[in-house]
């Protein structure tokens, strides 16, 4: 699998449709970012503490939404999956696991689930638990293609795909360093092209292994 050939694809899909994939990054992350902090203000206390990080409820509070908006992080995989396709995507499709209370409940417990696994894993050795969570990222997409697929089910499928291609996804991951470097230098404005083209490259990841297992398995 060539890293290249995945963002010479991903960029072409995301063609006449960056103002789309940019939105879906700016309200899936901006809601994790921008939404917990004046309840993190209000519990530290006020600005001045919340700023100086002199309150530990903060960071609970910080967590407490990053799980119970995680469902947003799954719809977010499927959208860019579906550009990925050259399907209909809208904004809308990032609720789309709000709107159906088994899916939101599902999706919930896979975010829990990959977490605790590789919280686990870390605790013996960060290396384990980087392999793991390696292993582990096809899971949402596979939920997209595999929607009676419970929760263990649709993990280990993950890693049974990502066998043999840890490596390249990590190296994939290596090669949007200097993106990340670059957004960085301009205070931040250069992640809402950087991260929309790594989300489509990493769907572009998923659709290039399963051609690959694919044509194995032939």
């Amino acid at each position: 699998m060539n890293i290249s050939t995945i963002k010479k694809e991903a960029k072409a899909s995301l063609k006449n449709r960056w103002g789309l994939a940019i939105l879906l990054t700016v309200v899936t992350y901006g809601v994790y970012t921008l939404l917990p902090i004046p309840f993190e203000i209000m519990a530290s206390g006020g600005y001045d503490n919340w700023m100086n990080d002199e309150s530990d409820s903060a960071s609970w509070i910080s967590t407490a939404f990053a799980i119970v908006f995680s469902p947003l992080l799954m719809a977010n995989y499927w959208a860019f999956l579906g550009l990925v396709r050259g399907e209909s995507v809208q904004l809308g499709h990032l609720f789309k696991t709000f709107q159906d209370f088994g899916l939101y409940v599902k999706s919930l417990g896979i975010y829990v689930l990959m977490t605790l696994y590789v919280m686990l894993w870390s605790l013996l050795l960060l290396i384990p638990g980087i392999i793991k969570a390696l292993a582990y990222s096809q899971t949402y997409y596979i939920c997209k293609d595999n929607p009676t697929y419970s929760m263990n089910q649709a993990i280990t499928e993950s890693r049974r795909l990502m066998n043999g291609y840890k490596g390249q996804y990590f190296l994939l991951l290596l090669s949007f360093l200097g993106w990340f470097l670059l957004s960085i230098i301009t205070l931040g404005i250069g992640f809402l092209w950087s991260i929309p083209y790594l989300s489509a490259s990493l769907a572009r990841f998923y659709e290039n292994l399963l051609n690959e297992r694919s044509s194995h398995a032939q």
